[in-house]
C-alpha cells in the first residue's frame, strides 16, 4: 500500500494560500480606549458590536490636495482623508502589482521612488525596513504587497471598487523619495588684478633752464 504524500513546495503554497484567505476575511477595527486613544487592529474588541472602520487619516499634503481638486466629490473626500502613497523601486515586480491595483481601482496616489543611498536611508527611517513596495493609506503602513491586504484597507478607507476617475485624469509622475539637490553654482572667478600703472617720465627739455643753467643732460 502506497501512501500519497504532498511535496513540500506544494504544501507550503497551500498553507500560504490559506493564510491569505484568512487575512482577507478579517476586518479592521477601530478601538477607542478609556483614555480616548484610538487604535486599529485586525482583532475585534471586547465590544462585539464594533464595526470595522478605516485607519486614522493623516493631514494630506497641499500638493496632493491640489491634484485632487478635479476628482468627483466623494472620491475627493476619501482621497483627502486617506491619501495613498506608494514607494517603489526599479525591477520590482511586487511594486508593479501594487501600482496596477491602485490604477485599476482608480485610486489617486503619489508615487515615490527609492534608488539612491539617500532614498534607502529615508525609507529605513520611515518604515523601519528597506523592503519594497511600501505604502501608506492614511496613517496605515503596508509593507510588501498582498492584494487581499491592500484591498482590505482600501475598502475600509472608502475607496470605490471600480474607477471613478475622469477620463482626462493623469497620474502625477513619480518623484524620488529624497529630492535631488541642484548642482551648486561654480565659484565666481576672481577679477584679474589691475595692470600696474606706468608712470610717464617728465619730458626732456634741451638747453639751459633755471635749475640747469648750463643745459647739461643727465
Amino acid at each position: 500500500m502506497h501512501t500519497k504524500t504532498t511535496p513540500l513546495p506544494l504544501l507550503a503554497a497551500l498553507l500560504l494560500t490559506c493564510a491569505c484567505a484568512g487575512v482577507q476575511a478579517q476586518g479592521i477595527y477601530r478601538i477607542v480606549g478609556p483614555d480616548g486613544k484610538v487604535t486599529f487592529s485586525d482583532r475585534p474588541p471586547a465590544d462585539a458590536g464594533a464595526k470595522p472602520r478605516a485607519v486614522e487619516p493623516v493631514a494630506p499634503a497641499a500638493a496632493a490636495a491640489g491634484a485632487n481638486g478635479a476628482l468627483p466629490y466623494e472620491l475627493r473626500q476619501v482621497a483627502s482623508r486617506f491619501p495613498v502613497t506608494l514607494y517603489t523601486g526599479d525591477n520590482c515586480q511586487p511594486c508593479t502589482a501594487a501600482r496596477n491595483l491602485l490604477s485599476a481601482r482608480g485610486v489617486p496616489f503619489t508615487e515615490r521612488t527609492v534608488s539612491s543611498n539617500e532614498d534607502i536611508a529615508a525609507l529605513q527611517r520611515l518604515s523601519g525596513s528597506t523592503g519594497l513596495p511600501f505604502g501608506t493609506i492614511g496613517g496605515q503602513q503596508l509593507s510588501g504587497f498582498s492584494e487581499q491586504e491592500w484591498s482590505q484597507y482600501l475598502d475600509a478607507a472608502g475607496y470605490p471598487q471600480q474607477s471613478q476617475l475622469p477620463r482626462n485624469h493623469r497620474q502625477p509622475a513619480a518623484t524620488p523619495l529624497v529630492a535631488v539637490k541642484a548642482a551648486e553654482p561654480a565659484a565666481a572667478t576672481a577679477p584679474a588684478p589691475a595692470a600696474p600703472s606706468v608712470r610717464t617720465p617728465p619730458p626732456v627739455t634741451d638747453g639751459p633752464t633755471p635749475s640747469n643753467p648750463a643745459g647739461i643732460r643727465f
